[in-house]
């Protein structure tokens, strides 16, 4: 077993598109994109934009099912996963987006075993939804809807180290918690800033590739992993 686990995001990382940001063009009733607005220019945290967010969505559940088949995994992810899976690396999902949205995504491609911590979307009615927070955290300084950091906190009470995989401004906070982070997209330029070890992706191929560098000590940054990884073909 390795002593790396990998804590990756899912809308913008796993998955191609933010699936949430889909749902609320296709489906979002008027006034989501203030609270968006809101949430960018730090007025709100993420918990409350996507509760207000999502209770203005206008949808059955036959079309969020429809609009949920047509969204897209990182075409290398699966490869990913199973060659983590093969090296005793634990992957789980932490996302600040919808879960019954990930497991829909992830069923498609025969990994919906993964752990997933996300928030949770409930109907209310035939057309209307709402939000609930699982793993929230009341000492969430950014007020998100799923405490990344808290997350990252309990797998170092195992003595393990902590990979995050991300994109953008739900990670920003858990990728100082990190030992090393895979990073794209914003989370990029908040690495450089506040100068966490990270190595920047484009996509999960890059990840794949990059993985024997990391548990190997290679990178900048990293340190090595004990007992050593050799190969993820």
């Amino acid at each position: 077993m390795s002593d790396w686990t990998i804590l990756c995001d899912f809308d913008g990382t796993a998955a191609v598109e933010d699936t949430t940001d889909t749902l609320l063009e296709s489906f979002g009733r008027p006034g989501w994109e203030a609270l968006e607005e809101a949430w960018r220019a730090g007025r709100i945290g993420s918990r409350e934009c996507m509760a207000g967010q999502v209770a203005l969505l206008d949808m059955d559940r036959a079309e969020l099912d429809a609009h949920l088949a047509a969204r897209r995994l990182d075409p290398d992810f699966p490869e990913f996963v199973r060659a983590m899976h093969a090296q005793g690396i634990h992957v789980e999902i932490l996302s600040d987006g919808l879960d019954y949205a990930i497991h829909a995504i992830l069923a498609r491609h025969g990994l919906d075993w993964l752990p997933i911590a996300a928030n949770g979307l409930e109907a209310i009615g035939e057309r209307r939804w709402r939000l609930t927070f699982p793993h929230a955290s009341r000492g969430c300084e950014v007020g998100s809807g799923n405490c990344k950091c808290a997350r990252a906190a309990r797998v170092r009470t195992t003595s393990q180290r902590v990979l995050l995989i991300g994109d953008g401004a739900s990670d920003f906070c858990v990728a100082a918690a990190a030992d090393f982070v895979f990073a794209k997209g914003k989370l990029i330029a908040h690495c450089l800033a506040n100068h966490i070890p990270h190595a920047p992706i484009a996509n999960f191929a890059d990840a794949l590739r990059l993985m024997p560098e990391l548990v190997s000590g290679r990178l900048p940054g990293a340190q090595p992993s004990v007992p050593e990884v050799v190969s993820y073909a």
